[in-house]
């Protein structure tokens, strides 16, 4: 995710955007965030962004939350734009600051997808929009594998396998919409799969009573 000199009007809001986020920490209700939200925020859901809420820095999680505190993070189209060794500190990050039982509901673009043209589309330097940022292509192996190492048990939701088979479950959108998904993206008519993204839950195991 590439930094932008911020102009003063956005600094303005980004000062709004922190007020924001620390009143809703302080609310008492649960703490439901999306992160790289690029201004698309669910119901119920708190919008941040990378000005001060950056995945890969510590010191902002510390500045707003204390470990074990969140009840669900939500990222769409997040991963694809770190390093894979990003991507595997970024899900440290989250798993610290979650709740036991928290989950984390993460969607990347798939690259068991069997369409070239979709693959071309996302590929790190392909042809669609932002992919000239995009760090790396996972699949199901390597993404269920990266968030396995940092602790989570991971639930799948929407992904291709080897073969190119199309597998999904059914997931509650007020759990965490993601839109490029196989129910939600407009580009899915007729039956036709024109794009989807590998998505899964990837939860922090309970705490165990003694």
């Amino acid at each position: 995710m590439r930094r932008i000199l911020l102009r003063p009007g956005t600094l303005l809001q980004t000062r709004r955007d922190i007020r924001r986020l620390q009143q809703e920490v302080t609310a008492g209700r649960p703490l439901r965030i999306v992160v790289g939200s690029a201004g698309i925020t669910p119901e119920g859901w708190i919008q941040t962004d990378i000005e001060f809420l950056d995945l890969l820095k510590p010191s902002d999680w510390e500045r707003f939350f204390r470990p074990n505190s969140i009840d669900a993070i939500l990222a769409e189209h997040v991963w694809e734009h770190l390093t894979p060794d990003n991507g595997a500190r970024a899900a440290a990050v989250c798993f610290t600051y979650l709740k036991p039982g928290g989950y984390l509901r993460l969607a990347v673009p798939d690259g068991f997808n069997p369409d070239p043209a979709y693959l071309n589309w996302v590929r790190p330097g392909g042809n669609g929009p932002g992919a000239d940022d995009h760090k790396v292509l996972y699949d199901h192996e390597s993404l269920v594998a990266l968030l396995t190492a940092a602790g989570f048990a991971v639930e799948l939701l929407e992904h291709f396998d080897r073969t190119g088979k199309f597998h999904h479950r059914d997931w509650a959108p007020a759990d965490g919409m993601i839109h490029r998904s196989r129910r939600f993206d407009e580009r899915n008519q007729g039956g036709r799969l024109a794009y989807t993204s590998l998505m899964v839950d990837a939860r922090k195991p309970a705490a165990r009573t003694a």
